[in-house]
């Protein structure tokens, strides 16, 4: 699978109207595409294994979304079957009053991986471009500089040795509805829904324009944003496995050798 097309190119203009969200990537069935998954997912698990013993690189992963988009489901998914000592899921909700009294990208930089690890941000620095810019939470001479302040963030972790991978989850107003009513029909998931949902929803436009300014102004070659079809949770969960086995097979990563002279001992009875 070619997995270029959903790469935002540094510098280029985005129309999100223009990236499907539906996608079948040329599959007929979806259970060609989950069968393919899980073969990757083995891959995954072997990969992250090598990160973790190596101890060398450091692989950052940043998941964005709409409501809805599918950010927990991708996480469940695609790193289900890897090691939690090298994992780590880090989830940006409201900030707290201690992380109001910092800077921003304070309590993100906490959260960045160490040599070997693999770290997930559920939601990330972008909400202080996303939600922040949506409600007006600073004025925009605020806001609008920090697109250049997450940029040589992500260039230091970058320089420091850090593979970032980002992903926008990209859903359809449609499906977003259809996926708000599931969690008022089903009782085990109406623990999901909020009444301020429906007011986030009704934002559904300046969203997009805020979306569509986080692609543009933060894509480069040392941290790139996928703009993932999410529509189709199969389709979604198989491409953003392929990105990342196909990113971490490219670190030309290498099991460290072992201890002098213990190849030639015995486990005594």
């Amino acid at each position: 699978m070619d997995t270029s097309d959903y790469r935002v190119k540094p510098d280029s203009k985005v129309n999100l109207k223009d990236w499907k969200t539906n996608e079948r990537g040329g599959y007929e069935e979806s259970d060609d595409a989950r069968a393919e998954t899980a073969e990757l997912n083995l891959k995954l698990e072997a990969l992250q294994e090598l990160l973790y013993a190596e101890g060398k690189h450091k692989v950052l992963i940043v998941l964005q979304a709409t409501d809805t988009g599918g950010k927990d489901g991708t996480i469940r998914h695609v790193f289900d079957r890897l090691n939690p000592a090298g994992v780590k899921v880090a989830a940006f909700k409201k900030p707290t009053s201690e992380e109001l009294a910092h800077d921003y990208l304070w309590r993100c930089h906490a959260h960045a991986p160490g040599s070997g690890e693999m770290v997930i941000f559920n939601r990330s620095h972008y909400e202080d471009v996303l939600v922040v810019r949506v409600h007006n939470y600073v004025p925009e001479d605020v806001w609008s500089k920090r697109y250049r302040h997450i940029r040589e963030w992500e260039r230091l972790l970058a320089d420091e040795g850090t593979t970032i991978l980002k992903f926008y989850l990209h859903i359809s107003k449609e499906e977003q509805k259809e996926r708000l009513q599931e969690r008022l029909d089903r009782p085990e998931k109406n623990w999901k829904f909020a009444k301020g949902d429906l007011e986030e929803r009704e934002k559904w436009d300046d969203y997009q324009k805020a979306f569509t300014a986080m692609l543009e102004e933060t894509s480069t070659d040392y941290a790139p944003w996928y703009v993932i079809p999410a529509d189709r949770k199969w389709f979604r969960n198989r491409l953003i496995t392929q990105i990342i086995v196909d990113t971490l097979n490219g670190l030309d990563m290498k099991y460290p050798d072992p201890e002098e002279g213990i190849l030639d001992l015995e486990i005594p009875d």
